[in-house]
């Protein structure tokens, strides 16, 4: 059986006690955190809007450009921080675990990283003061209404009661 825990900061913890509680032993666990390929072209397009800004003028001594390009080392920190997240994820598993890395539309690589897997763990990331659709972010919402297998939604924290319920809608108009 394999098992995709979906690793985001924040609700990485209830996913990984979720992964522990249900999978079996023999489970083959996927620690998977995927990051967004858009923060690092974002700060290289900051860069660019400087619009030759970024440094003194050219011609001048001690010209030397705007300087290293901010998207990469945006990218350096996010690699880190994953590697960070998901090597504190699997010591709190502890359980043999692979753990994997992706970049790109965060909710598509999370539905293709679990094509072939038997159970996909997630954890709601909205609203979480209260029952109902707006406890899911976006991205979360995506994968839930998308996954390929069967999936595992767990609270990040206590589930709030059933006073968080909206109302009913109101009754039809009568004839």
């Amino acid at each position: 059986m394999a098992v995709v825990v979906w690793i985001v900061e924040g609700t990485w913890p209830a996913c990984v006690a979720a992964a522990g509680a249900h999978a079996p032993e023999e489970a083959e666990v996927v620690l998977l955190h995927v990051a967004p390929a858009d923060v690092p072209g974002a700060a290289h397009g900051a860069l660019a809007g400087l619009l030759g800004r970024g440094g003194p003028a050219p011609g001048r001594p001690g010209h030397e450009g705007p300087g290293p390009d901010p998207g990469e080392r945006v990218a350096r920190l996010a690699d880190a921080s994953a590697d960070e997240l998901l090597a504190e994820a699997a010591a709190r598993l502890g359980r043999p675990c692979t753990l994997a890395k992706r970049t790109g539309r965060v909710e598509r690589e999370v539905v293709a990283a679990a094509a072939d897997a038997e159970l996909l763990v997630v954890a709601r990331d909205g609203d979480r003061a209260h029952l109902g659709p707006r406890s899911l972010g976006p991205a979360s919402r995506f994968v839930v209404d998308h996954a390929p297998c069967p999936l595992l939604l767990v609270w990040p924290e206590s589930a709030p009661g059933t006073a968080t319920l909206p109302p009913p809608p109101p009754p039809p108009p009568g004839p």
